[in-house]
């Protein structure tokens, strides 16, 4: 539907514990970006995708359980630790785990300053992180809404990050976010996007 271009692929690791972390900026990135690799890509979602009533309901659980979302409750106060350990437990089995720094959707297609769970994981798995750029998908779902429409969107795959020399340093803060910065830097290069150095939920709220 969407003819995807794919760009880069060739820099995952056929093999291995990897972390894919890159932009976000509407529902269907998390469809698109699986199926142009060859390996499963597992990411997180809210559990209320997977915890409808009914033939929906159950529907929606087989297709999102089926596309790798793992559910986990991230709106209650321990939803970042059970995102984190989830993320872990998929980087230790030796699998592809991916992740969206900016911890939402842009509001506005900028590219927003990343939260450091990404430096986290990859300091404590040693995984490295592939950045990826999702191109053209919010015109292809604007608002991250309604259903798609058949716009043909670009998936760019960057070089991998290796962040070995800050081993056994994952809660210095400085270096979280020396990680995270360079990690966020990569995906704005892969995306041309115009970089806000806040949070996107500030960003969101401030709307």
């Amino acid at each position: 539907m969407f003819r995807p271009r794919v760009e880069g692929a060739e820099n995952v690791p056929g093999t291995g514990p990897v972390i894919l972390a890159g932009n976000h900026l509407t529902f269907i990135d998390s469809m698109i970006m699986p199926i142009c690799l060859d390996r499963q890509v597992f990411f997180i979602g809210k559990d209320e995708y997977v915890t409808g009533k009914g033939i929906k309901g159950r529907l929606m659980a087989w297709f999102f359980t089926s596309v790798g979302m793992i559910p986990v409750d991230r709106d209650g106060g321990r939803g970042g630790a059970a995102a984190l350990m989830t993320g872990r437990r998929v980087l230790e089995e030796g699998r592809i785990f991916s992740i969206y720094p900016e911890g939402t959707r842009s509001p506005d297609g900028r590219l927003y300053r990343g939260r450091t769970g990404v430096a986290r994981l990859t300091l404590m798995t040693g995984a490295p992180v592939i950045p990826f750029a999702m191109i053209g998908t919010d015109k292809a779902q604007p608002g991250g809404a309604g259903f798609p429409r058949p716009v043909q969107v670009t998936v760019r795959f960057g070089e991998p990050l290796e962040f070995s020399r800050y081993e056994g340093m994952d809660r210095d803060r400085y270096v979280l976010r020396a990680v995270t910065d360079s990690v966020m830097a990569e995906v704005m290069r892969l995306s041309g996007q115009e970089y806000v150095d806040m949070y996107a939920t500030k960003a969101k709220e401030a709307a």
